[in-house]
């Protein structure tokens, strides 16, 4: 949380991380990977795990989000992201496949983060017709609240500034 001293009154600027989270949708993340390392490791568990489709997203320099289109139970959900975090040596991909069988659930991000604007998608292949369709309506329907709360939130910030001025 930043916070601005504006005379005595002090605004707050909160920036929420929102994320999309299911045990359904088989997700990875890859970080400090090249954009052809995580495209050769979504076609080969797409093709192992007959997953459908993919959709890959770039979150920041060398970090990239991968959905997967077929629902799965949980423990296959597991499976995948063990298997392909495990193989490829990715050891930020074993931390983020540890922390989601922590959480029972897992979780990629959807809103910017600091300095890291909102992952954007840079690569489709396969089916796109079930997980990735809804992941896709939920990122629209996240950004277009995200949109509305800033234009608000610049709004009445605005007008709060002009208040303390006078």
């Amino acid at each position: 949380m930043v916070r601005k001293v504006l005379g005595l009154k002090r605004i707050s600027f909160h920036k929420p991380i929102i994320g999309y989270s299911d045990t359904e949708t088989v997700k990875l993340d890859f970080d400090n990977a090249s954009f052809r390392t995580v495209r050769y490791w979504a076609k080969r568990a797409m093709k192992w795990f007959k997953l459908g489709g993919f959709l890959i997203l770039k979150s920041s320099a060398n970090h990239y989000h991968v959905v997967f289109n077929r629902c799965v139970s949980w423990s296959e959900n597991i499976h995948v992201l063990a298997w392909v975090s495990l193989l490829s040596h990715n050891k930020k991909a074993q931390r983020y496949a540890l922390m989601q069988c922590i959480k029972e659930s897992s979780t990629l991000r959807i809103s910017p983060k600091k300095q890291k604007p909102s992952p954007r998608i840079v690569y489709r292949y396969g089916k796109q017709d079930e997980q990735i369709s809804s992941f896709l309506h939920y990122r629209k329907l996240i950004k277009r609240i995200l949109y509305k709360s800033r234009a608000y939130f610049k709004r009445s910030t605005s007008e709060s500034l002009t208040r303390v001025k006078r």
